[in-house]
């Protein structure tokens, strides 16, 4: 008997211990999950450009130069700058990569060559003054690879392929010795372009980037209709070739997040997590009471 009472009396102690914490978490709030919140045009973002080019040529051909005595270039020629103005739209996968699909148009730029043929001093050989006006429309699409920022500044380089258009006209060639001018149609032709991008871009506010870049673009060739003579005639098949047309081209660029939000990754809703109440305070159990053992006699 005296063994009973001590176990019945921690039995009950455990069990109201148990009952009072079940109490306690029932009183708690259930945790809530809560989806995550994902901007309609996370990413995704609009861009501008304006700049400036420095184009080149690589040569210039005609099949009569071939069959033109002692031919020789007294000025190789060279394109003028001209403005570039571009939009496009991209999207950025992350901190460190982007793409974008672009299209610009160039302006006009002109060119001027002139080379000579004939023995003798010039006044006695024949010279050709080349003059043209070139314009471009330029779609590519980039791929950028953003190498960390510092100071809200990251740099980055790209590369980019696509189309170029180029057009050429008002061609005219002037044999000022022999008081001769001869002109050709204008002419348009589509190339595969490419394109190689570095630069610096400036995070102004989460949804609004400032870029300062360097590129260089290789449009393909151009060239003119053939060429007729200031009488009107022509024997051959002869338009000028502007041979492998490239430019070195310096642009600012903006940049706005359509998400609101350029720092590169999923705008996600932030949840705290569920706040417990202390609840109701359970009242502690009873002190047990010693009870002696009964004593009986016998």
């Amino acid at each position: 008997m005296s063994r009973v009472k001590p176990l019945s009396l921690a039995g009950a102690i455990s069990i109201g211990a148990l009952i009072a914490t079940n109490a306690i978490a029932a009183d708690l709030p259930a945790p809530v999950y809560v989806a995550p919140v994902v901007k309609e045009f996370d990413g995704w973002y609009l861009r501008g450009d304006i700049g400036m080019s420095n184009q080149q040529v690589g040569s210039l051909d005609n099949v009569l130069f071939a069959s033109a005595s002692d031919f020789r270039w007294l000025d190789e020629g060279s394109f003028d700058s001209a403005p570039i103005f571009g939009l496009g739209i991209g999207y950025k996968f992350n901190d460190w990569f982007r793409m974008d699909v672009t299209g610009e148009y160039r302006g006009k730029s002109t060119f001027a060559a002139l080379d000579a043929y004939g023995s003798g001093p010039i006044p006695n050989s024949g010279t050709n003054d080349y003059r043209v006006t070139k314009s471009e429309w330029v779609a590519l699409l980039n791929a950028y690879i953003d190498l960390g920022t510092w100071w809200c500044i990251t740099p980055f380089v790209g590369a980019g392929v696509g189309f170029a258009n180029v057009n050429l006209s008002g061609f005219q060639d002037i044999n000022v010795p022999n008081a001769g001018v001869a002109y050709a149609a204008d002419k348009s032709v589509w190339n595969f372009a490419w394109a190689l991008h570095a630069g610096l871009s400036y995070q102004v506010t989460r949804a609004f980037s400032v870029e300062f870049a360097y590129r260089y673009l290789n449009m393909g060739d151009g060239e003119t209709g053939d060429i007729i003579a200031y009488d009107g005639t022509n024997n051959v098949n002869n338009p000028m070739q502007f041979n492998n047309i490239t430019s070195h081209d310096l642009k600012v660029g903006l940049r706005w997040a359509l998400g609101g939000d350029d720092v590169g990754v999923k705008s996600v809703g932030y949840m705290p997590p569920p706040a417990y109440g202390k609840g109701p305070v359970a009242p502690p159990p009873p002190a047990p009471v010693y009870s002696p053992p009964l004593r009986t006699r016998g």
